[in-house]
């Protein structure tokens, strides 16, 4: 739930921000509908991935200095609040306006960044390795369920007003064209992200902390086995011998020579792939609403109303977020411990660059409503393979390739890296094409195609983790080949006797049936 909050709160600002031109730049003198400035619709958009950038870093750093726990109830407190205080902004003026939202925004962009390594990390702890990545891709998979409700609720509540008060009469000069309770439904868009988390803040406080963080960072083998024994409903003991044995063969901290030895060309590859995927992921999510007329699934802004426009952007990327962008994260859950992480991310990357690239260079007839169809076809391939590729795999791996005194940190340097690149996408490509330009929609299309084979490429520097236990998989086991929660952490029984301690007390139970 925190992360289908993170990518709610993320991604509804795309069709919210054409609302927003319109309520509060129209200029009666142009006789046009409002639009936002080049520079503060970027900036609208970009703030909250900024605050996600800053947020990855001080959040994935405490992580490990402090544990997963007490700092995942914060980031959820901070996203909650700065949701409601985003649809509350106020001033005297447009500017004034725009500047409050941002300045929320961009302190709920901080929280989202803690939620991305703090989840990743605490699932991977929590997970054996035989379902280890399916269950963190099926965290991340909650995104695609934020995306596509982001669209969901959008459509709704312009659809309400639409009908509840009624478009205003369409004339020529515009005056009547944006609804004054416009105001309202992107001031309830924005809030309704609070909910989620608030939701979640009593599970998540009642969560204890990861096994592996307090036998291995703490040093504390007995209250790991406690606490893990109460998450599994089985009686654990913990070994301490075994945990000073694991700490001391471990004992090397980030950036030293022994890290950049054995993990430095990981931590190169988690953060240039992710770098790479979201350029061109943020770049199609966030540019949506300028793509969608040229399929054809929305009007041209002079020809509705705002609300009108609110509604046929967010029903446009809801849409494709169902068809094309929720389906690939759960081909990644279904199929990551069957064809693995590495091929996963490798076929992805290949596949939008070939979609990407048919898009920029056939660009001229594809945006003919004719073939408005095959557009839409490749574009939500793109998307398709985006999740059921590297946008759900970059997620996946840092949280399993390091160590766990450094591995909430990795990842959030991944994970930041990721989103340099989502900026990249937002202030770069997204600005580049602001204006609709055909010319520079192909261009930026043949860029994106450019910049996922270098992410393919890029794949090769990061390993299968499939299989193995994350002691195994960070080296932090000496070669042994045993996990700390099967080492260090121990059942007081093997499986064979749990089952038949099981099978007895099921005979004693139900008469020997």
């Amino acid at each position: 739930m925190g992360f289908f909050t993170d990518a709610y709160d993320l991604f509804c600002i795309a069709p919210v921000s054409k609302l927003l031109g319109r309520l509060y730049y129209y200029n009666p003198a142009t006789g046009k509908p409002g639009k936002l400035p080049h520079r503060t619709n970027n900036f609208v958009i970009g703030v909250a991935l900024i605050g996600t950038l800053s947020g990855q870093l001080f959040f994935g750093y405490l992580g490990d200095k402090l544990g997963r726990k007490k700092v995942y109830g914060l980031t959820l407190i901070l996203m909650a609040l700065c949701a409601i205080c985003s649809g509350l902004s106020f001033g005297h003026s447009a500017k004034s306006v725009l500047g409050t939202l941002c300045f929320f925004r961009f302190w709920l962009g901080f929280g989202i960044g803690g939620d991305y390594p703090l989840s990743a990390t605490i699932m991977s702890e929590y997970a054996n390795k035989k379902t280890r990545g399916a269950f963190i891709a099926a965290v991340f998979a909650m995104q695609g369920v934020g995306i596509v409700f982001a669209g969901l609720v959008s459509m709704i509540l312009s659809k309400i007003y639409l009908n509840w008060y009624g478009a205003k009469p369409f004339v020529e000069d515009h005056v009547f064209s944006t609804e004054p309770e416009g105001d309202y439904v992107w001031r309830i868009v924005l809030m309704l992200g609070a909910a989620p988390a608030l939701l979640t803040y009593y599970w998540r406080m009642k969560m204890p902390e990861t096994g592996r963080y307090t036998a291995l960072i703490e040093g504390n083998a007995k209250q790991a086995a406690a606490d893990m024994g109460r998450v599994l409903d089985i009686e654990i003991h913990g070994d301490q011998d075994k945990v000073s044995q694991f700490n001391a063969s471990n004992n090397y901290t980030l950036f030293s020579d022994e890290f950049f030895r054995r993990h430095g060309r990981h931590l190169v590859g988690t953060m240039s792939t992710w770098f790479l995927l979201d350029i061109a992921f943020y770049s199609q999510n966030l540019t949506q609403k300028d793509i969608f007329p040229t399929m054809g699934l929305t009007n041209a802004a002079d020809d509705v109303s705002a609300l009108r426009e609110m509604f046929e952007t967010s029903r446009a990327m809801f849409v494709i977020a169902l068809l094309g962008t929720f389906p690939g994260y759960w081909f990644t859950v279904a199929f990551i411990e069957k064809i693995g992480r590495y091929y996963i991310q490798l076929v992805g990357f290949f596949m939008m660059s070939v979609f990407m690239l048919i898009m920029g260079l056939k660009y001229d007839y594809l945006k003919n409503k004719d073939h408005k169809w095959i557009f839409a076809g490749l574009y939500g391939l793109t998307f398709f393979f985006a999740n059921f590729g590297p946008n759900s795999t970059t997620f996946v791996l840092p949280a399993e390739l390091f160590p766990t005194r450094v591995r909430s940190t990795c990842h959030a340097m991944s994970a930041a890296a990721g989103k340099a690149g989502a900026m990249v996408g937002a202030f770069g490509v997204a600005n580049y094409t602001q204006d609709g330009d055909v010319g520079k929609i192909k261009k930026a299309m043949i860029f994106l195609a450019f910049t996922n084979i270098v992410g393919f490429f890029c794949t090769f520097l990061v390993t299968e983790t499939m299989g193995r236990s994350l002691e195994e998989i960070s080296g932090e086991d000496g070669g042994s080949g045993g996990g700390v929660m099967e080492v260090e952490v121990a059942g007081k029984y093997s499986d064979d006797e749990r089952r038949e301690n099981w099978e007895e007390e099921k005979g004693r139970s139900h008469g020997g049936e």
